[in-house]
C-alpha cells in the first residue's frame, strides 16, 4: 500500500519542504520517507483512496503507534517507580494515554497546522488530534525505527508535555473514558444506581451497574452515585482492557478490538 502512496495522493496543501520543516521542528526528527508522515495527518473523513482502492488515512499508523505508545509509557514507570504496585502503574498510565490527555498534547505541539480533515469549527471538541499524535508515533517507526519513536515519545511527550507528579494524584474520570469509548465504537453505555439505606452491615449506600449493549458489564459500590459509578466504569474498562474477557461483547468486531490493547485498565 504505501509504495504507491508518492504518486496517488496530495495530502497537503503547502509544499513538502515546509511539510518536512514542520515535522522536523515537532519531532526533532528527519523524516526519511515524508509520506508516512502526511498520511499520519490524513483524517478518514476526507475519504480519499489509492490507485487500489484502498483508503488513505491514518487508522492503520494510528493502531500502530497506540501499541508503541502504551509500552514505552509502560516500560518507562517500571523503571521510574520500582516500588509502586501494578494497579498503580496502570492508572498513572492510563492517565497518560487517555484521548483528552493526548488531544491536548496535540494541540500544544501544532497539529491543527497539519491535520487535513473536513472542516469543523473546533477540532479540540474531537478525537482527530489525539489519534493523529498516535499516528505520527506510527509514522516515526515505521520511518525511523523503534528506538527514534522512544525517543520521541519520551522527550516530546513523557518529559515535555506531562506533569508526572501532579499526573499522579489526580483522579480519573473512568465514566467519561467509558463513555468516550462507546461513542468512538458506537456501543450504547447506561449507568442504572440504586441507593440502599445503610447498616451495620452495609457502608456503602450506592450500587451502580455499568450496562454495554444493553448487557450488565461492571458493577460498583459506594458510598454515592458517583463513586459508585466511577466504580463499575473502572471494572468494565479492565475487561476492555483484556481482549479476552471481552471478546463476546465486541462479536469480533476486528475495527474496535485493534484498540483494545491500548484501552485504560484500571
Amino acid at each position: 500500500m504505501f509504495k504507491h502512496l508518492s504518486t496517488t495522493m496530495k495530502l497537503l496543501s503547502f509544499s513538502e519542504k515546509k511539510f518536512r520543516g514542520l515535522v522536523k521542528s515537532i519531532t526533532g526528527i528527519r523524516p526519511v520517507n515524508i509520506t508516512y508522515y502526511q498520511l499520519a495527518f490524513q483524517h478518514k473523513s476526507v475519504m480519499q483512496k489509492d490507485a487500489q482502492g484502498n483508503p488513505l488515512n491514518n487508522e492503520r499508523l494510528e493502531f500502530l503507534g497506540d501499541a508503541v505508545l502504551g509500552a514505552t509509557i509502560a516500560h518507562d514507570l517500571f523503571v521510574r517507580f520500582p516500588h509502586t504496585s501494578e494497579g498503580e502503574l496502570t492508572k498513572i498510565r492510563s492517565r497518560i494515554v487517555n484521548r483528552s490527555n493526548l488531544n491536548s498534547i496535540a494541540l500544544k505541539m501544532g497539529f491543527e497546522k497539519l491535520i487535513k480533515t473536513h472542516q469543523i469549527s473546533d477540532m479540540s471538541c474531537t478525537h482527530i488530534p489525539g489519534d493523529a499524535l498516535e499516528a505520527l508515533i506510527g509514522a516515526i517507526y515505521i520511518d525511523r525505527g523503534e528506538k527514534k519513536a522512544r525517543k520521541f515519545i519520551r522527550r516530546k511527550i513523557i518529559f515535555k508535555q506531562i506533569d508526572l507528579p501532579e499526573l499522579i494524584h489526580t483522579d480519573t474520570n473512568y465514566k467519561s473514558m467509558l463513555i468516550e469509548w462507546g461513542q468512538k465504537y458506537k456501543y450504547p453505555i447506561q449507568f442504572i444506581t440504586e441507593e440502599y439505606p445503610i447498616s451495620k452491615y452495609r457502608h456503602q449506600s450506592f450500587i451502580a451497574k455499568a450496562y454495554v449493549n444493553d448487557v450488565v458489564m461492571g458493577e460498583g459500590a459506594g458510598g454515592s452515585k458517583k463513586e459508585a459509578q466511577q466504580k463499575a466504569a473502572c471494572k468494565v474498562l479492565e475487561m476492555v482492557a483484556n481482549r479476552e474477557r471481552f471478546k463476546v461483547l465486541l462479536k469480533n468486531d476486528s475495527e474496535a478490538q485493534k484498540h483494545v490493547a491500548g484501552i485504560l485498565e484500571c
